[in-house]
């Protein structure tokens, strides 16, 4: 879609109009909402002074970026956000030429500007990046590594700073508006631009003093200057003619610039509007009354949830901390009920990881709850600052397995064969909710080294086997055979719990096992197993992944067993609906009986 030609009423009238299509689609499918509805005039703007065709237009984790999915050739694609024949709630270079750079995870844009601020200088081009990135992605070091050079090399990079949550500096009054107007204009930079070079001819004496007076013109934006960037705002992100007077005079400067916009969350859509945690990422909900049209269920985050508040309470020593995702990891309860025993660090998964070592060091029992795809942000935390020295830190891994409409970014798939390799690391899974509960306490009473223990997003599937606690490095035999065992780890319990039955309804006889522990595994209880052929239901990435240590240990033995895995193939997973993505990858219920039969 060309906007160039649009002025500015109509250009209001396309924000309406984009941000009725997004609510629309984000109500029938979910999505990111609040966020991406406060960033339609940012993009707008973005669209309308740059050139698409070249500029690269970076997006931090792009869940933000729906406007920019419409206005690049994806407006009739829309409804079919995040389904499984539809286009992805982040940006994909496979989807469209004009989303620059895969995202998914915080904090990665500036890098990826800095690169391509590199790549056009070496190819003499005629292009600019233009990143944009929230305030609460600026947190994470990564963010500060890349400005630290950009600012040392001086590449003309425009960075738009979506500050919605008042997080950095707030204006207020006249004043402050004019100042900010004053500071976007060119009058202003041209005359900050003579008075820097008259601080250069200045004696010794009088430059710190004169340095201070030019800091008063810029007193939001040290920060960033002091880093080596122009800073302009803040501006008012949702006022178009604003945004795009703004970054004209941002693109003209040729220099990296900050341009500090404050947006307003859920703008458009009165429920969401303001700082609301429920309206990041939404399952289908009714637009007019805002409530979600999905029945509330039991799911395992509420269940670790519950459970750490029980022990926290008998136990001071308990403490605990998030990356950003407080609600999504339960957290948010505890941080409100002990805000000095738990803490939200924002996006910076290493410090999460390093500083509770220190707390573990001090003799508390800290639990780092985080998702299995953001655990990935720090994984040498873990191997430098946790195992070495056989730190007790406790790993609560939500949203292990297939997580559905967030795509390759977020699958939870690969922390067992990233954790595997670590040593000094007890690494265990529950099959339910009450083992998710046993899990819990025997993390908290185990104290020889790091633990980790992954559960689903939602709910498990069902055993009907009552739970037991946790023995370490015990396995359970749930149901015995001679010939055929169905072995299973975390939710891939249920799994094989469910394939069994069907089997057996067969005529078919087959036997399972719940594995418990991967690190270290039950060595005499898989020694004593009749059966020779073992199939492994686990919600993982099969390289890496649980048949893969059972193979191992078969080997090493001479066991002599010929093991199936039924994990994932080596490959990313698109998004859609969970269910959708299952039967694509067959390892729905009814597709792991028909593999099964046909390895017998």
């Amino acid at each position: 879609m060309n906007i160039k030609d649009k002025n500015i009423k109509e250009l209001e009238a396309l924000s309406n109009e984009i941000r009725k299509k997004i609510i629309n689609s984000v109500a029938k499918n979910g999505g990111h909402l609040s966020s991406t509805l406060g960033a339609v005039e940012l993009i707008i703007g973005m669209h309308y002074v740059f050139d698409k065709e070249k500029d690269p237009f970076i997006f931090d984790v792009s869940h933000q970026a729906y406007a920019h999915k419409m206005l690049s050739d994806r407006w009739d694609k829309f409804d079919r956000l995040r389904q499984i024949d539809g286009i992805s709630g982040y940006t994909r270079p496979s989807e469209s030429k004009y989303d620059y750079f895969s995202a998914g995870h915080s904090s990665t844009s500036i890098s990826v500007a800095v690169g391509a601020a590199k790549a056009i200088k070496l190819k003499k081009e005629d292009r600019i990046p233009v990143v944009m990135i929230g305030d609460g992605s600026i947190t994470a070091g990564m963010a500060y590594e890349a400005l630290n050079e950009l600012g040392y090399r001086k590449y003309p990079v425009v960075i738009i700073l979506n500050d919605n949550e008042m997080s950095i500096g707030k204006p207020t009054g006249a004043i402050s508006k004019y100042l900010t107007k004053m500071k976007a204009g060119k009058f202003y930079q041209g005359m900050k631009e003579k008075f820097k070079g008259f601080l250069d001819n200045l004696p010794q004496d009088f430059k710190y003093a004169a340095k201070k007076f030019e800091e008063m013109f810029a007193i939001n934006g040290i920060f960033f200057e002091e880093m080596g960037l122009e800073y302009i705002g803040p501006i008012d992100g949702n006022n178009l003619e604003e945004v795009i007077e703004t970054l004209k005079i941002a693109k003209e400067l040729n220099k990296p610039v900050v341009v500090h916009a404050k947006t307003i969350k859920g703008k458009g859509y009165k429920q969401a509007e303001g700082y609301f945690e429920h309206w990041h990422g939404v399952g289908p909900f009714d637009i007019n009354t805002g409530e979600s049209l999905k029945k509330s269920t039991l799911n395992a985050t509420k269940v670790f949830s519950n459970h750490l508040q029980t022990q926290a309470e008998k136990n001071e020593k308990i403490v605990g901390v998030t990356a950003a995702m407080p609600s999504g990891t339960g957290m948010k309860e505890l941080l409100e009920r002990w805000p000095e025993r738990f803490w939200d660090v924002a996006i910076a998964e290493q410090h999460a990881v390093t500083s509770m070592a220190a707390l573990a060091k001090e003799g508390f029992r800290p639990f780092v709850a985080i998702y299995s795809t953001f655990l990935q942000r720090g994984f040498d935390q873990i191997v430098h600052d946790v195992c070495i020295d056989k730190y007790p830190v406790i790993f609560a891994i939500d949203r292990a397995g297939i997580v559905g409409q967030d795509g390759e970014t977020h699958q939870g798939l690969l922390d067992i064969g990233y954790l595997k390799i670590i040593p000094n690391i007890t690494i265990f899974a529950p099959r339910c909710f009450k083992t998710l509960e046993y899990a819990i306490d025997f993390a908290i009473e185990y104290t020889k080294n790091a633990t980790a223990f992954r559960y689903p997003r939602g709910a498990f599937y069902e055993v009907e086997v009552e739970a037991t606690p946790f023995e370490l490095g015990k396995a359970e035999i749930l149901k015995e055979s001679n010939n055929i065992m169905l072995i299973g780890y975390g939710n891939g319990v249920g799994r094989a719990w469910q394939v069994a039955k069907k089997l057996e309804a067969e005529g078919i006889e087959v036997g399972v096992m719940d594995l418990r522990f991967i690190k270290p595994l039950d060595t005499q209880t898989l020694k004593n197993l009749k059966a020779k052929k073992w199939f492994v239901f686990s919600d993982t990435a099969k390289i890496g992944g649980v048949a893969e240590s059972l193979q191992a240990f078969s080997n090493d033995n001479s066991l002599h067993k010929k093991i199936i895995s039924f994990e994932i193939e080596d490959k990313y997973i698109p998004h859609g609906e969970t269910k959708d993505i299952e039967k694509m990858l067959k390892i729905d219920i009814d597709s792991l009986v028909d593999r099964v039969k046909a390895n017998l």
